[in-house]
């Protein structure tokens, strides 16, 4: 069972220095990441630990982020979903929020603009569910 002051973000992502640094800049933040590069890894962890928030590439070496948002919507709806992702065109971000996503970002971004959209999405989530 995790703390419930511990905020944890499951990060799926192929790139290893991506993964990395992101982790890095999260962790800076007291945010506690635990990572995978595949699709398959992203659905074994979600499945098997709760997360405030999942961090998806759209490029995966056994498929796509889309494909793995829509396994994880499967098992759990309500968790925030934020695309980070170098596909930068418009309908990757509209078939990203279509699978199940309540954000996209576009790498690279400034690592402040990515805390700052998982710590809001994460607050937002948490004043909903305390709401409900």
């Amino acid at each position: 069972m995790q703390n419930m002051n511990t905020t944890r973000v499951l990060y799926i992502e192929d790139h290893e220095d991506t993964r990395e640094l992101v982790t890095l800049v999260l962790e800076q933040k007291s945010i506690e990441v635990v990572t995978g590069s595949t699709i398959k890894s992203g659905v074994a962890l979600a499945g098997s630990q709760d997360f405030d928030l999942y961090l998806l590439d759209s490029w995966l070496p056994d498929g796509s982020g889309l494909e793995l948002c829509r396994k994880i919507r499967e098992f759990d709806k309500a968790t925030p979903i934020l695309f980070y992702s170098a596909a930068a065109y418009e309908i990757d971000r509209a078939e990203a929020i279509k699978s199940g996503a309540q954000a996209y970002l576009v790498k690279p971004s400034h690592p402040s603009e990515l805390c700052r959209m998982v710590e809001s999405l994460i607050e937002s989530h948490r004043r909903y569910s305390a709401a409900v």
